[in-house]
């Protein structure tokens, strides 16, 4: 295996090209503007149905929020926040302890902003990310949003 180039071009020692490390693929993982959560914010701006991102005031800071009619949106990622799918259901191999923790606070916590978001009159949609793979599923999932927004009109 080489060694990696610096930004000046000369090699890092120790620094191997090849896969990432665990660390290093974990600190890729964002949180927010991901590719699922993107499909669905072009998909509804494309429709001309507007919204705000990331609500800091609102309990989970919710993907898309619509504070006229009371709407959050949460676009899961099914892996992190297990859902009943494929990608939701695999379990990693190494520190299974760790992950399994991490999971149930991670649903927990779902659960807990939903809840705290209900109790304040709020309405909360989770779309998950398998639900956003193909362009049809991202035209399901923008129904979805309108059809609760046009529930919540009355």
């Amino acid at each position: 295996m080489d060694h990696a180039p610096a930004r000046g071009g000369e090699a890092i020692p120790g620094r191997l090209r090849g896969p990432l490390t665990r660390s290093e693929q974990m600190a890729r993982v964002r949180g927010r503007d991901t590719d699922p959560e993107m499909a669905l914010r072009r998909a509804l701006w494309s429709e001309g149905i507007r919204y705000r991102l990331h609500a800091r005031d609102l309990p989970g800071r919710p993907d898309l929020v619509f504070r006229s009619k009371r709407l959050a949106v949460f676009v899961h990622g099914c892996f992190w926040h297990r859902h009943n799918c494929p990608a939701g259901t695999r379990e990693p191999k190494s520190n299974q302890a760790f992950w399994r923790s991490k999971f149930e606070v991670n649903v927990a916590r779902d659960a807990t902003v939903k809840d705290a978001l209900e109790a304040s009159g709020w309405r909360v949609l989770a779309i998950w990310e398998c639900e956003l793979r193909r362009a049809t599923q991202v035209r399901g999932a923008v129904d979805r949003v309108r059809q609760t927004l046009a529930e919540a009109a009355g």
